[in-house]
């Protein structure tokens, strides 16, 4: 995972705490959520599209 120990991954929280807040880390962790799921619908819909033209092509 990109190299990072556990004492930088608390280091990273403790700056994400300090930027945004505590009372926001709910919201951003949702919204956060939200977009990967949308970016990987986007590309697995991508892929299905991308398979139907190579198909339809043979």
């Amino acid at each position: 995972m990109l190299g990072l120990g556990p004492t930088e991954l608390i280091i990273i929280l403790l700056i994400i705490i300090l930027l945004f807040g505590a009372k926001k880390l709910p919201e951003l962790s949702r919204t956060i959520g939200t977009s990967v799921n949308e970016l990987r619908n986007g590309l697995a819909d991508g892929n299905k599209k991308d398979d139907k033209k190579t198909n339809s092509k043979q």
